[in-house]
């Protein structure tokens, strides 16, 4: 299983929206990746769960964990072979921080994979934006918890970030900023 885990190597830019449920990751991701004419990594997460949720009226279990992490990094490393810069929807270490706060555990092989996998940078996603209700979505009243709990797996993990916050152009604005700056892109 681990292999299947684990980043391929690529000289591939891979900068991360990261952070609580309904704050923007997936807009934000299609924006930067089309003002970079990039591609960018979905949620695979998302579509598993909204499918098993339309077949059977289920949500996630603790089963469901590695494969959507075997999806995730699979879409992943798919990304890495054409591109030389890619803004990932999600990744891993997100995924590690769900399983721990839904389920209290975390497979062991799939924690020290989000630990390694290497990202130039993650875009920490604020909680300043209307929470939008879907089926999946559940925590609505616990935004700053879970905000605290992603900002916690930065830091507890030594990853380079930075906060997103403002409205939607504000974020765009801001992320192309830091990563204009952070690697010399003149676009």
């Amino acid at each position: 299983m681990e292999k299947y885990l684990q980043q391929t190597k690529s000289d591939c830019i891979k900068i991360v929206l990261y952070g609580p449920e309904s704050t923007g990751k997936s807009t934000l991701a299609k924006q930067l990746a089309e003002y970079y004419k990039t591609d960018f990594v979905q949620e695979y997460a998302r579509e598993y769960l909204q499918k098993k949720y339309d077949q059977f009226g289920l949500i996630c279990e603790l089963n469901d964990i590695l494969p959507i992490a075997k999806g995730q990094m699979n879409l992943e490393n798919n990304a890495t072979k054409n591109n030389s810069l890619i803004f990932c929807d999600t990744n891993l270490l997100t995924t590690m921080v769900y399983s721990k706060i839904y389920f209290n555990y975390c497979d062991p092989i799939l924690e020290r994979c989000a630990r390694s996998n290497f990202y130039d940078i993650y875009l920490l996603m604020d909680i300043d934006i209307p929470w939008i209700k879907d089926n999946l979505r559940d925590r609505p009243h616990e935004r700053k918890e879970m905000f605290e709990s992603f900002k916690s797996s930065l830091i507890k993990n030594q990853k380079k970030f930075e906060i997103i916050s403002g409205n939607f152009k504000e974020r765009k604005e801001k992320a192309i900023r830091i990563i204009n700056n952070l690697f010399n892109f003149k676009v």
